[in-house]
């Protein structure tokens, strides 16, 4: 399919979306990555990254497309393109947000752009979130989704780069499709490619569940929180290299670089580098 569609209609569209940051989510969060962390009250502080299960889309079962998301349209562009995927992001944490607060995020489309790779057409579209709890603003976000074609027979695959060899720590994960169905419950996520295996694997043909973009990267920050509990995160930034797959496990990695900054990467079972990561810490 070629994509030469004018978007930059949708350039500057904005949106407003609110949220009362409660409890039971973060806990359920807590549970879903095996953390021991005490039940949330009132003024528990969000941990970084776990701003995404609030402020999600929930649109009533009519508006849901083929795939499992919301059907085209609305505040992103209507991309035609079949497969959607989150790419990567920046953000800067400036504060916490609170459980028992008024959350509001409000979310601009800085840019879309078209280009031609390997695999067929690519449309990427950044989106910057603004968080902000009681006190102001709590967090900023540059959002990458990439939308692009199935693979054609025959076409070049990506060659797959090595992971590094040098880390510092790291922890293995297995991601079991309770893990993906949890984090995607959390996260009110419809999309079939993290629960429905027929659909995966028979639509869109990958080899088994995918798991999420967003919950790599939330294990990558979560393996370095384990390693200094009492820190606090500045700075982050991901991007999505490699697709991992609920069929083997992979491993979340990290070393520390100068000035409380952390070069951070997931490794696939076979060495390859899925995804990488920088942090900074206060």
């Amino acid at each position: 399919m070629t994509e030469h569609h004018d978007y930059s209609a949708w350039v500057g569209r904005s949106e407003t979306r609110h949220d009362l940051i409660a409890a039971a989510p973060l806990a359920g969060l807590a549970a879903t990555l095996d953390r021991d962390d005490p039940p949330p009250t009132a003024g528990t502080p969000v941990p970084p990254l776990w701003h995404w299960i609030y402020f999600n889309p929930q649109v009533p079962a009519r508006e849901i497309g083929p795939d499992g998301h919301p059907k085209r349209g609305g505040f992103l562009p209507p991309v035609a393109l079949p497969r959607r995927m989150w790419a990567g992001g920046r953000l800067e944490f400036l504060q916490p947000l609170r459980v028992g607060e008024e959350g509001v995020r409000t979310s601009t489309i800085r840019s879309v752009s078209t280009k031609s790779g390997r695999s067929g057409a690519l449309v990427f579209v950044t989106v910057r979130h603004e968080l902000s709890g009681a006190n102001g603003l709590a967090l900023t976000e540059e959002h990458d989704i990439v939308y692009r074609d199935p693979p054609q027979p025959g076409a070049p695959e990506v060659p797959p780069q090595p992971a590094p060899a040098d880390a510092t720590f790291e922890r293995e994960i297995v991601p079991d499709p309770v893990l993906l169905f949890r984090y995607s419950a959390l996260t009110f996520n419809g999309h079939r490619i993290h629960y429905d295996q027929p659909y995966v694997t028979g639509v869109e043909g990958y080899p088994g569940l995918i798991v999420h973009g967003p919950l790599i990267a939330t294990l990558l920050l979560d393996n370095l929180r384990r390693q200094h509990p009492e820190a606090t995160v500045r700075r982050f930034a991901f991007k999505a290299v490699r697709p991992i797959f609920d069929i083997h496990r992979f491993h979340v990695c990290g070393r520390p670089d100068e000035g409380g900054r952390f070069t951070l990467w997931a490794r696939d079972h076979q060495g390859h580098l899925a995804m990488q990561a920088t942090a900074e810490l206060a």
